[in-house]
């Protein structure tokens, strides 16, 4: 029996297992639950980055391990929803040298130039339509999308437009990009982010610290922090939640991992073996009532015989004990 893509998209949103769906599609749409990791008050999501490991990067199969996972809200990496828009394949790619360490030929620089200019010339010119499609598809199996990332600060002016188009097109309350360090930038960012009322928050990796963000809080009221606590952790040495407690206001999201301090090497571990505060950074947000959503991001080595959709419903699981107790 063939499916229309229509019918093929509703059958994931069960995110019961593959067999299920070909053998039983219509008893496994009745049997369809939308997802809810908001956990006594404190928001879960993740960003669909931890699926890259998945061999489907599409927007219908990444919106079926968000499901799978068990999660409700998310940040959305560009390339699944620039695939799903129709973007211009190739040119979403990096491309390098022919042999790893090699330096790329002008043949190879010129096609990557080729490329981005490709890719330039479809999002300024693209319809929003595709994008409201792939809201709706979201939404309809009880998937938020909180935040896209895409946003490069040496973008023009028109592809600035692009992506806060995107972000409103898909319901984002904020795009998030890497934190930049020209004050320049922090303000062509933040009076474009004014001007949409969609905020720009920042990604810190090792930088991330108490004054990391004071130029770019300083630079525009709708700048705002994208913190990644595990990062904080490994880059600094020290427990994130003074940052969340004297910041709070200005963060649209955070990131969660469970990374060691500089003196036990900064490793990516399991949830719970690290060094990352992660029980008492959730029961802060619990206590306080912080509303912005932790985003589960995995970097730790997926272990042999699991996969990336298993691993952040292990990390959703560790949310929910945390947040169990008091």
């Amino acid at each position: 029996m063939r499916y229309t893509r229509r019918e093929i998209a509703r059958l994931a949103l069960t995110a019961l297992p593959a067999a299920t769906l070909l053998e039983h599609p219509f008893e496994a749409l009745a049997q369809a639950r939308r997802p809810n990791s908001v956990i006594n008050g404190v928001h879960i999501g993740t960003i669909t980055y931890s699926y890259r490991s998945m061999p489907d990067q599409s927007a219908e199969a990444t919106l079926k391990y968000i499901l799978e996972s068990g999660i409700s809200q998310i940040e959305l990496m560009n390339g699944p929803a620039e695939s799903f828009a129709g973007a211009p394949q190739g040119a979403r790619g990096g491309g390098g040298g022919g042999r790893r360490g090699e330096p790329p030929t002008r043949e190879q620089q010129a096609a990557q130039r080729e490329a981005a200019d490709r890719l330039k010339r479809w999002r300024t010119s693209v319809s929003m339509d595709r994008f409201k499609a792939l809201r709706k598809m979201y939404d309809d199996a009880g998937v938020k999308i909180y935040a896209w990332k895409a946003l490069n600060p040496n973008m023009s002016d028109e592809e600035f437009d692009y992506v806060f188009n995107v972000a409103e097109a898909l319901g984002c309350t904020h795009t998030t990009l890497e934190l930049p360090t020209d004050v320049a930038q922090l303000k062509r960012i933040g009076a474009f982010a004014e001007k949409r009322k969609i905020y720009a928050a920042y990604h810190t990796h090792l930088q991330g610290s108490m004054t990391a963000f004071d130029q770019a809080f300083a630079a525009s009221k709708a700048n705002m922090s994208n913190v990644d606590l595990g990062h904080y952790v490994a880059g600094t040495g020290e427990s994130p939640i003074p940052f969340l407690r004297k910041f709070h206001d200005r963060i649209s999201s955070v990131h969660l991992k469970d990374r060691q301090t500089p003196a036990h090497g900064a490793g990516n571990l399991p949830w719970g073996t690290g060094d990352t505060p992660l029980k008492e950074i959730l029961q802060v947000m619990k206590k306080e009532q912080y509303m912005f959503p932790a985003s589960i991001e995995l970097e730790y080595d997926v272990p042999q015989g699991s996969d990336a959709v298993k691993e952040v419903a292990k990390c959703l699981d560790y949310c929910k004990g945390a947040l169990a107790s008091t």
